[in-house]
């Protein structure tokens, strides 16, 4: 468990002059973020002048699916691109040390990246086995835009499920950046590593504590989702396969598989367009499959592989 304690996340962050309080940290990781979102407007305002006023900026009836991935892509980037050069100009201002430094490192950038991709389709996907499993999901022929027409699903939605994961690629890197490239190691080096890990988790839980369905078991999921990603990141001593694996559980989720993604759905359509029947503790209900007990399987069997598996080389390059 050397790795815990001295990952070369917490190193990185050192490298700085100082590093910044927590009385800091903790509502700029709340500020950050919604200063960000504020990048939307543009894109509000271009899909507002081509397909009318909606109430909600993820209304995508009446979109052809390439049209829908289009647009969720670019309120994706728009809405998280600007935390990267938020971070960016604190960290190179204030901490006096480069970007790479929040777990960017090019070195083992790409097989991370990929093991990353990888991890995070299987988890989600043994989410999904678990409801099969139970018999608690099934096929929706009716297109995610409710125009009832199942040639919008499969191959047909490849176009749209494609362009769409531009931006959770975006997104799942923000996320990851600012909490476990920037909340876990200036907290974690600051002071100690597992109040880093439980303040980001935190933090991470909280985030999401404002989204539609949201519940109890839900706000858990994300807290665990929180402790399994600090820990990847962590025994990595990288942000590349956390940012592909976050980037990818949404993108499964939502894109692939055909559900709600921490409650909200999503645009572009999906391969599979499965929904989940039975009781909302195993299936998340209308939070989606973030909100049930299968998933709260899944990551607490992730957790404990990150803690106990043996694996040498993952061990080396984090030290």
């Amino acid at each position: 468990m050397d790795w815990f304690n001295n990952s070369k996340l917490f190193e990185m962050a050192r490298q700085g002059k100082r590093l910044t309080h927590i009385a800091a940290v903790i509502p700029f990781s709340f500020l950050i973020p919604i200063i960000s979102q504020f990048g939307t407007i543009p894109v509000i305002v271009a899909k507002f002048i081509f397909h009318g006023v909606s109430w909600n900026i993820l209304n995508f009836e009446g979109l052809s699916l390439l049209e829908s991935g289009f647009w969720m892509a670019a309120i994706l980037v728009s809405a998280f691109i600007p935390i990267y050069f938020l971070l960016w100009a604190w960290v190179g201002l204030f901490e006096k040390r480069p970007f790479w430094t929040m777990g960017y490192e090019l070195k083992h950038a790409i097989p991370q990246y990929l093991r990353g991709f990888l991890i995070g389709a299987v988890m989600f996907s043994g989410a999904v086995g678990i409801l099969a499993l139970f018999g608690a999901v099934e096929m929706d022929y009716v297109s995610k835009g409710g125009a009832g027409d199942p040639s919008q699903v499969g191959f047909a939605a490849l176009g749209g499920v494609l362009i769409v994961l531009v931006g959770w690629i975006v997104q799942g890197g923000a996320e990851e950046i600012l909490l476990r490239g920037w909340v876990l190691p200036v907290i974690g080096a600051r002071y100690k590593p597992w109040i880093g890990l439980l303040v980001s988790s935190i933090i991470f839980a909280i985030m999401h504590g404002i989204n539609p369905n949201i519940s109890p078991l839900a706000l858990l999921n994300l807290g665990l989702f929180g402790v399994f990603a600090g820990l990847y990141a962590m025994r990595e001593g990288s942000l590349w396969g956390i940012s592909a694996l976050h980037s990818v559980w949404n993108w499964i989720q939502g894109n692939f598989f055909g559900f709600q993604v921490s409650g909200m759905n999503v645009g572009g359509g999906s391969p599979l367009n499965l929904k989940t029947a039975g009781a909302d503790w195993l299936t998340g209900g209308a939070f989606g499959p973030e909100g049930g007990l299968a998933v709260t399987v899944v990551l607490v069997v992730s957790i404990a592989v990150v803690l106990f598996w043996r694996n040498d080389e993952t061990d080396e390059q984090s030290a």
